[in-house]
C-alpha cells in the first residue's frame, strides 16, 4: 500500500473503488452504500480483504463486492434474518450468510433493503440492548 493510499479513509477508498467501476456497478455499489447509511446514519465503513466495503454496527452487517457481472451484498448474520420480500437471492442454502445478488438493470426494493439493514443491525446489538 502506498503512503498516499494509507492516508486514505476508509470512506474515500470505497468512494475510489465505485469511481474506479464507472459503470453499472459503481453506480449500483453508490446507490446501496446511500441506502445502508439511510437506514443507519451512524455505520462505520471499512476497507477490508484488499477492497472489499464492509458496513459495521456492533458487528459486521454486510460486505458490498462487485464482479464482472454482479455486485453481491453479503450479510454475515443473513440467515437469522426474515427476509419478507425475499431479497436474498444467493447464498441461501449457508447456515449463516445469505447474499443479495444484483445484475445489470436491476433494481432492489429500497424500503425492504432499508428494512433489512436496520434489522441486521439490531441482530447485532448486545442482547441487554436489544
Amino acid at each position: 500500500m502506498s503512503e498516499r493510499q494509507s492516508e486514505k479513509t476508509p470512506s474515500d477508498l470505497i468512494d475510489d473503488r465505485i469511481a474506479a467501476l464507472g459503470d453499472w456497478r459503481g453506480e449500483t455499489l453508490a446507490r446501496m452504500r446511500a441506502l445502508i447509511k439511510q437506514a443507519l446514519p451512524d455505520v462505520v465503513e471499512e476497507w477490508k480483504w484488499r477492497g472489499v466495503p464492509v458496513w459495521y454496527r456492533d458487528g459486521m452487517i454486510c460486505t458490498g463486492e462487485s464482479y464482472k457481472a454482479v455486485v453481491k451484498l453479503t450479510f454475515a448474520k443473513g440467515a437469522a434474518l426474515e427476509d419478507p420480500a425475499k431479497l436474498f437471492n444467493s447464498s441461501i442454502e449457508g447456515n449463516v450468510r445469505r447474499a443479495i445478488d444484483i445484475h445489470e438493470g436491476e433494481t432492489i426494493d429500497a424500503d425492504a433493503f432499508v428494512t433489512l439493514v436496520r434489522t441486521a443491525a439490531d441482530l447485532n446489538k448486545p442482547r441487554s440492548r436489544r
